[in-house]
């Protein structure tokens, strides 16, 4: 399928785009993915991050647990796209955040596609119709005692805490069909 390639400026100036992204992540979730020491893609659902404008670039910000296989690939990188399913792909979703890509290879269960990347070299999902291409500019730990009271005990019962990455968005690819949908 062809695929437009996009400036991040410039899908950062479509408040629909974003604002359909938010909802999706806020909703079913999104994917992050990048490549393990095999050189295998390992996509991992999330539903928080944020996007938006730091230090004069654009950048997407996720969050990662140091306990999750994609910790260690986003580590050994330094890169990662974030993958918008389609809408009503819940199962995806839902399968890439239960099942671990230390035990499966989740691309070839789900029968998805790498979408090469131009930017990075961890690879998007050619199935989904929104990648985003993401080089980590920074990282910074959560730190537990600069938490609101109410959040370790909620969110961070097994102490746990994520390593917050701030990924530079290189380029943004989008199905043809989607941009269509999106472009005004």
């Amino acid at each position: 399928m062809e695929r437009v390639v996009l400036d991040p400026a410039r899908w950062m100036d479509r408040p629909v785009l974003a604002k359909q992204t938010c909802a999706q992540m806020a909703g079913e979730g999104i994917l992050i993915a990048a490549l393990d020491e095999a050189g295998k893609l390992n996509p991992m659902t999330i539903g928080w991050g944020l996007f938006g404008w730091i230090w004069g670039r654009p950048v997407f910000t996720v969050l990662v647990r140091p306990s999750r296989y994609t910790y260690g690939c986003i580590e050994r990188t330094g890169d990662f796209t974030v993958n918008v399913p389609p809408v009503g792909r819940r199962d995806l979703v839902e399968f890439c955040g239960s099942v671990s890509g230390r035990h499966h290879d989740k691309m070839a269960v789900q029968n998805l596609s790498p979408l090469p990347s131009r930017h990075v070299t961890s690879p998007g999902i050619a199935e989904c119709p929104l990648v985003f291409e993401c080089k980590v500019i920074h990282k910074n730990d959560v730190v537990p005692d600069e938490l609101g009271e109410d959040i370790p005990a909620h969110f961070y019962v097994a102490g746990d805490y994520h390593r917050i990455y701030f990924g530079q968005i290189m380029a943004v690819s989008l199905d043809d069909p989607y941009w269509r949908a999106h472009e005004s």
